[in-house]
């Protein structure tokens, strides 16, 4: 064709659509064979044989290809021969490495003498680095750990002996102080924890420790590690409370909603609920505290550990509320249940019913005159 130039890599011939671009002989498709140029049904026979057609990749005696060689220095098509043997220009004196530059003694890092202190360079010991583990508050020596419940000290066995009586020491400590001196509860719980970190009872003792301190994040913190090394939802409401503490109410509703609060037993339900009408009390949500606190559980006449919390937080949210009437029939409630002065139904009873002690003294009598009026009326 003269009008259009001809491009071809086989026969020179040209199809209607354009230049016939063949790679053999088949005039139909291009054939692409590295054997013995046979087709097939699918398409080419791809063969890696002993076809002429295709260009032979050797790395032998082929005298197409390149010759890499590191021996006698002979040059090869593509570029200087590299040889690490006795070509001059890549090497010295005939040995390996002998044109790499010379390193003189005198460009050597001086060793240190005895005495010296460590090579520059290297990393100082690790013990003398590392911070030194909190020892915590002093221990009194009548303490020996053995005053622990035998369920706790039991997991304690998989620390060293010396760690587990540690931990088992302040624990029984966090235990005495807690009701008297919450922070130094804390303290003695915080030093447990920096020893037995990977327990659950020692977590959840701290957590404990921290919320009756009033360190709610760090009680938060420990609750959220306990719960996570044991997988028990036991914490629950106590995290929810915490959150009321750290000025979320919301968190602690949303807490109350969840399925972890499904999961709990009779009691949990029970402590959820009170955590619950608390935040909406924070909310200023009177009325839904009220109903959030009407459940079976209440008007149970069973003696159960949380019979009279419940009926005192009943009896709170209805005084807050306004109902005082119904509140002072619950606070009864409460204090007939309450036996070992869990709440203080009692006071609020009191006070409610507008009793006011009096001290019958005169303010100008002493204690010796009381004594003296005392015999003068045993002598008449």
């Amino acid at each position: 064709d003269e009008r259009a130039p001809k491009r071809s890599y086989g026969s020179g011939e040209r199809t209607e659509s354009g230049p016939k671009r063949s790679y053999g002989s088949d005039e139909r498709a291009p054939k692409r064979s590295y054997g013995s140029g046979e087709r097939t049904e699918s398409g080419p026979k791809r063969s890696y044989g002993s076809d002429e057609r295709a260009p032979k990749r050797s790395y032998g005696s082929d005298e197409r290809a390149p010759k890499r060689s590191y021996g006698s220095g002979e040059r090869t098509e593509s570029g200087p021969k590299r040889s690490y043997g006795s070509d001059e220009r890549g090497s010295r004196g005939g040995r390996p490495g002998a044109g790499r530059p010379d390193r003189g003694g005198e460009n050597r890092p001086r060793r240190p003498r005895p005495g010296e202190g460590p090579p520059r360079g290297r990393r100082p010991d690790r013990a003398s680095t590392a911070p030194a583990r909190p020892v915590g508050p002093e221990l009194p020596d009548e303490v020996t750990g053995r005053e622990l419940d035998p369920a706790i000290r039991g997991d304690l066995r998989t620390m060293s002996l010396e760690a587990a009586d540690l931990i088992a020491r302040h624990l029984v400590m966090a235990e005495r102080l807690i009701g008297e001196d919450p922070a130094r509860a804390w303290e003695h719980a915080k030093a447990a924890v920096a020893r037995g970190g990977r327990l659950a009872v020692v977590r959840e003792a701290a957590g404990v420790a921290a919320y009756l301190a009033g360190e709610y994040a760090d009680a938060l913190a420990q609750f959220r590690a306990a719960r996570r090394i044991s997988g028990s939802d036991d914490y629950w409401p106590m995290m929810a409370d915490c959150e009321r503490g750290l000025g979320r109410p919301e968190k602690a509703i949303a807490m109350a909603g969840a399925p972890e609060a499904d999961r709990l037993d009779r009691a949990g339900r029970v402590e959820m609920r009170i955590v619950a009408s608390g935040a909406r009390r924070d909310l200023g949500q009177l009325d839904a505290a009220v109903v959030t606190l009407q459940c079976p559980e209440l008007s149970s006449r069973a003696a159960q550990p949380w019979s009279a919390r419940i009926k005192a937080a009943y009896a709170d949210a209805l005084e807050a509320a306004g109902r005082i009437d119904e509140a002072r029939e619950w606070w009864a409630k409460a204090a007939e249940v309450d036996t070992d002065g869990e709440t203080d139904a009692d006071e609020r009873l009191t006070d409610l019913d507008g009793l006011v002690w009096t001290d019958v003294l005169d303010e100008q009598d002493t204690p010796e005159d009381l004594e003296i009026g005392a015999a003068t009326d045993d002598s008449a």
